[in-house]
């Protein structure tokens, strides 16, 4: 008596295959025209990196708690003249990241009609978790391409702060020529065109 076979189940968890055609990929002017014509509302979980459209990584608690009391932390040293935002928007050569935690010149008054670029921009912090494979790397060599003086990583998966300093300005390799870590009961200074400001504690900057 011959057997029956099942037909196998088909597979529930692979994703779409990457294509191997050349990808189109948008410049700054283009991103921006998409979201002026309503193509991309602030709805859209995507922001532009590098010319891809990149969907953001999603925020659980301790991600917010974080963001919150960095920017806050942050804050609270700043010399008149700057400001601390928390997941908005700057412009970059080829990117348009929304960093959780952006130091930049002046306040919204002064960017009635663009975003803060390089040259307004003293620090770039993103806290991560889930994300930290993508700060560390592909985040942080645009940041570094861009001249962004300080990028600060809150490393939620070790509880620690990792800092980078001196960028070695544009190019596919570039990166940043200092790192340091800090531990929870560690402060870290603040410094802005190359004069401190005042100095964080870590543990403020943790959830």
């Amino acid at each position: 008596m011959a057997s029956s076979i099942s037909p196998p189940a088909l597979a529930t968890t692979i994703g779409p295959a990457v294509p191997v055609e050349p990808i189109w990929r948008w410049t700054v002017d283009q991103y921006h025209a998409m979201i002026r014509s309503g193509v991309l509302t602030e709805d859209d979980p995507v922001e532009l990196l590098d010319g891809w459209l990149v969907a953001k990584m999603p925020k659980n608690p301790h991600h917010r708690s974080s963001t919150v009391g960095t920017r806050d932390a942050v804050a609270s040293v700043l010399p008149p003249g700057w400001s601390a935002w928390s997941q908005e928007s700057i412009t970059l050569p080829t990117s348009e990241p929304e960093p959780d935690v952006v130091v930049v010149r002046g306040d919204q008054h002064r960017y009635p009609d663009r975003h803060p670029g390089p040259e307004d921009i003293a620090l770039v912090v993103e806290v991560a978790d889930s994300s930290l494979e993508r700060d560390r790397g592909f985040k942080r060599r645009l940041y570094a391409q861009a001249g962004i003086a300080a990028y600060w990583i809150v490393n939620l998966v070790q509880n620690r702060l990792e800092v980078f300093t001196k960028p070695s300005g544009p190019g596919d390799r570039a990166d940043y020529q200092q790192q340091r870590e800090f531990a929870q009961a560690d402060e870290v200074a603040l410094t802005i065109e190359g004069r401190e400001v005042g100095a964080v504690h870590v543990r403020d900057l943790l959830p």
